[in-house]
């Protein structure tokens, strides 16, 4: 969401318009900031790539961006993640001593994690906890759900274990751009319950359950099935391996790299090291 906002030779990555479409989770001087900055890029970018339809729409509707000039080129799963396994030495930094229910983001409204509170007591009566990774920022306002442990920011190193740990993955979202956490626990093989918002149901596919927002009740029956039950434990890990397989650095890469070429006019760049 960042470029030299004079130059009018930019192709610029927006993820999201998060801070215009819901200001109440953010500081109103960052909320300020975005709305100088992101409708000036939008001018003018040569080129605008987006993470998802769903953000392609929302830089058209609330930033005015022009449809043609937005190109949707998704995120990727990162490869160590198909191959992780909980180690106990990072379990024990982080005191998971029992079965648990991963959330994973920043603290901020959008996130919705108070939603969890009603799933949170249910796991408990399980022997299983609910508990959130991921940092506090200074401009990010709400969200933290008093009921939920919370880990703190966890190390780029650490997260295939926390989440190859988990007995499933929950993102409540009202708002998310993408949901990287999602495709990252499918490619662990930790099934995933998801809000029926934003960009997740585009993300997710059929690979994951989906929850309205606003419905505690139902989040909680839908990590109970998720966490216990063998059968839909079996189909949401197997589909879900699958779909986070579609997303990988070398399709971002060879879609990058054409996207631009065909901006220039010229043929595709050189393949990156590794990636060829």
């Amino acid at each position: 969401n960042v470029a030299p906002a004079v130059a009018r030779r930019n192709v610029v990555v927006i993820h999201d318009a998060a801070a215009l479409r819901y200001p109440q989770a953010y500081s109103p001087g960052y909320v300020a900031y975005q709305r100088r900055l992101l409708p000036m890029l939008v001018r003018r970018a040569r080129l605008i790539i987006t993470v998802s339809e769903f953000s392609r729409g929302e830089l058209v509707e609330v930033l005015g961006a022009a449809p043609e000039r937005v190109t949707v080129i998704p995120e990727r799963v990162d490869e160590r993640m198909f191959a992780a396994a909980s180690s106990p030495t990072i379990s024990e930094r982080f005191s998971l001593d029992r079965p648990y229910v991963l959330a994973l983001g920043t603290a901020s409204a959008r996130k919705n994690l108070s939603i969890l509170d009603i799933a949170a007591r249910t796991l408990m009566d399980r022997g299983i906890e609910l508990v959130v990774a991921g940092s506090e920022r200074g401009y990010l306002r709400g969200g933290r759900g008093e009921g939920l442990r919370r880990l703190g920011y966890v190390p780029e190193a650490d997260l295939p274990s926390i989440y190859a740990g988990a007995r499933a993955l929950v993102m409540p979202s009202f708002y998310e751009g993408f949901g990287l956490p999602c495709l990252e626990a499918m490619a662990c093989g930790v099934p995933v319950v998801a809000s029926r918002r934003g960009a997740l149901p585009e993300t997710v596919g059929d690979a994951a359950l989906l929850v309205e927002p606003d419905d505690a009740k139902t989040f909680a029956e839908a990590l109970l099935a998720a966490v216990c039950e063998e059968t839909v434990r079996s189909e949401l890990i197997a589909s879900g391996r699958a779909r986070a397989a579609l997303f990988t650095w070398q399709r971002t890469a060879a879609a990058t790299d054409a996207t631009i070429a065909e901006l220039l006019g010229t043929g595709p760049i050189a393949p990156l090291r590794g990636l060829s």
